[in-house]
């Protein structure tokens, strides 16, 4: 029964005290016209992105901002044929300028995807961008996204706007797990505190506008070189050095990567999930214990509490979950998905943990965080950690 009563705390507590994060309704800040519409150059990192570059590229050079606005596609050493097909579908499309380069493998120190990155923003910076959108392969962008981001960045005054797409939930496991991913995430970060003046600092990888002043102070993508979460960390740094950021939910800017099996997902989360942690065994188990008392204890309570004839444990337990349930149906909203997966989120919890242990088994076993080909190992000086660049 006590352990029930504090999870039932441990749920009040998340109900009111940690931002609302279960809120959706942050959604792009108020934004009016600016005076002038300020040059723009987007950034795409791209490996072996064949499958979803037909739905993503045509949306960004169809994009109808006033200003100047030039696309820049790294192809980052893929065998698919990606840089072909990219210039192939500018050809058809039209739109916004396209270049597509190679930057070559990434150096020691520096993960493929920030060396891409690092690389597409040295070729914009020529065109003397006011802002930099640093955008994924598998993003879709609406006509007016650009355009709302510089909007939002101008009225507010923000050094970085980003939005966390809206991922793909078509297959049953993307039902069951995807709502729930972007949940954790907001729980982690709530992003009410990610726009105030919290140290909280977060940012959505899928879609970030970045002043151009502000990657300079922050020095970035270099100080982050090393950082596998690399979004979290981008907006780490931009913060740390008096930026102002905003992060929230998107309307019109989807993933149109699948996760068809959960499989996929569980390589999604897997591959970074012991990142997260700092690679600290310490906070693996605390994480593990947090997460069961969290969401396990409440139906592994219900249900024990009632065969056991203790009414007080049942109670308690079975108020938990039903906070846990009415916390998580915002999001599920948002996603469009029926009210009764909100009381399976236990179960899509207990996914995560075991996923989160097979991230530290894979860590342990030397093979790092997987991605496309790349294993990443543990960097000697943590990025991510750093107050500033090694």
């Amino acid at each position: 029964m006590g352990i029930a009563l504090v999870s039932l705390l441990a749920w009040l507590w998340l109900l009111l005290g940690q931002g609302f994060f279960w809120r959706t309704d942050v959604r792009l800040p108020p934004r009016r016209v600016p005076r002038e519409w300020p040059p723009v150059c987007v950034v795409v990192p791209a490996r072996d992105e064949a499958q979803v570059l037909p739905r993503s590229l045509p949306s960004l050079l169809a994009q109808d901002y006033p200003g100047r606005a030039e696309v820049f596609l790294v192809d980052d050493g893929s065998s698919d044929g990606t840089g072909e097909l990219a210039r192939t579908l500018a050809e058809r499309h039209g739109g916004l300028p396209l270049t597509v380069s190679s930057p070559g493998e990434p150096p020691a120190g520096w993960t493929g995807k920030l060396w891409a990155v690092r690389h597409g923003i040295g070729l914009a910076r020529a065109r003397g961008p006011r802002y930099l959108l640093l955008t994924d392969a598998d993003i879709a962008h609406a006509p007016s996204s650009l355009r709302e981001l510089v909007a939002a960045a101008e009225t507010g005054g923000f050094d970085l706007v980003s939005q966390m797409a809206r991922l793909s939930v078509e297959s049953v496991w993307e039902r069951l797990v995807v709502p729930a991913f972007v949940y954790f995430f907001a729980q982690l970060y709530p992003f009410r505190w990610i726009g105030g003046r919290s140290r909280t600092a977060a940012a959505a990888g899928g879609c970030v506008l970045l002043r151009t002043e502000a990657a300079d102070r922050a020095r970035v993508p270099d100080a982050i070189r090393q950082a596998v979460i690399d979004d979290v960390s981008l907006a780490k740094a931009v913060k740390r050095t008096g930026g102002r950021i905003w992060l929230g939910l998107a309307e019109r800017v989807d993933s149109v990567r699948p996760y068809p099996r959960l499989y996929d997902l569980w390589r999604m989360v897997s591959r970074s999930a012991y990142a997260q942690l700092r690679h600290n065994p310490l906070v693996l188990a605390g994480t593990v214990l947090g997460l069961a008392l969290v969401y396990l204890v409440p139906p592994v309570g219900l249900f024990t509490g009632a065969a056991a004839g203790s009414t007080g444990t049942a109670v308690a337990a079975g108020l938990a979950w039903l906070v846990m349930a009415a916390t998580y149906l915002p999001m599920l909203r948002y996603y469009g998905q029926p009210w009764w997966l909100a009381p399976l989120l236990p179960l899509t919890a207990f996914l995560y943990l075991l996923m989160t242990v097979d991230s530290a088994v894979q860590h342990y076993r030397g093979r790092g965080a997987a991605w496309k080909g790349r294993t990443y190992d543990r960097p000697q000086a943590s990025a991510e950690a750093a107050p500033e660049q090694p």
